[in-house]
């Protein structure tokens, strides 16, 4: 039997009933302030462009339609087979860098599969990683970007999940470079998670939240790190986007901003938000 990672926050941050949670995810692409339609996934686009997107991930009724705008793109870029899932460690359980290797993760859509030989290969290429299935067992950070990729593509996916409980530069670095490494030639997608800047005025996140964003949309790892470290800006997945700079540095890749809005669009209260970005990084030479 494989191991099973079962969903922590469904009935939660998103719909625990599978038919819920598709009307929901459809609602988020339907959203004023996102896409405004449902994807198409382009069958036909080989090879893709998009190899890697940062997505926010706060319950899909604040994030959701911000988050949608990134998998909008994707679909149209075609699929892929795998998808490297980078996220914060919100809980504190578990090692320092933290992979799951092999089992299956489930949601309400159904299971997907570990892909077990692009994780052992992750691991051969780096020494900050361990295998730990105890940091994965009650985050959210990569659990809810799942739902999304179900809807666009079934389960003929596989994922390979990375937990960043330590978040310091030069292990961001060596994460982004052994990425680069193992996925040359292939058909994979990676995908940093994390929210913006956290319960500030909707006018202060935004300042924060646009300066770091500058610097992704440069490809400055190191001015993006800087930009967090001296504004103090409380955006929880800062390694996973550096280390997916880093990676999207190495393919000569370019950055777009999709969207930006905070939990103040949705609610309604401005003096309080979360910041949620949308971004895709997507290969030159074409």
């Amino acid at each position: 039997m494989p191991t099973i990672r079962r969903p922590n926050v469904a009935g939660q941050f998103y719909e625990a009933d599978a038919e819920a949670l598709s009307a929901q995810i459809k609602n988020c692409f339907l959203h004023p302030i996102g896409p405004k339609k449902l994807p198409e996934v382009n069958l036909h686009s080989c090879p893709r462009n998009i190899v890697g997107m940062i997505c926010p991930h706060a319950g899909y009724m604040y994030s959701g339609p911000v988050a949608a705008s990134a998998f909008y793109e994707l679909a149209l870029d075609g699929k892929p087979d795998t998808v490297v899932l980078l996220g914060p460690n919100h809980t504190g359980y578990g090692n320092a860098l933290s992979l799951m290797s092999e089992g299956v993760w489930q949601t309400p859509l159904g299971n997907v599969e570990i892909d077990s030989k692009m994780a052992d290969e992750i691991l051969h290429e780096t020494s900050v990683i361990d295998v730990d299935e105890l940091a994965h067992r009650y985050e959210h950070s990569l659990e809810v970007q799942l739902p999304f990729l179900q809807f666009l593509y079934g389960n003929a996916f596989k994922i390979v999940p990375i937990c960043f409980l330590m978040q310091d530069y030069d292990s961001s670095v060596e994460v982004g470079r052994a990425l680069e490494e193992v996925l040359d030639a292939t058909n994979t997608v990676v995908i940093a998670s994390s929210d913006m800047t956290h319960y500030e005025p909707a006018k202060t996140a935004a300042t924060k939240d646009h300066a770091a964003l500058k610097a992704i949309t440069e490809l400055d790892a190191k001015k993006f790190y800087e930009t967090i470290e001296a504004q103090n800006i409380t955006a929880c997945g800062y390694a996973p986007i550096t280390a997916l700079i880093t990676y999207a540095n190495g393919l000569c890749a370019k950055a777009q901003l999709l969207n930006y809005h905070n939990s103040g669009d949705i609610t309604g209260d401005h003096s309080s938000v979360v910041g949620y970005a949308a971004v895709n990084f997507k290969k030159t030479n074409t």
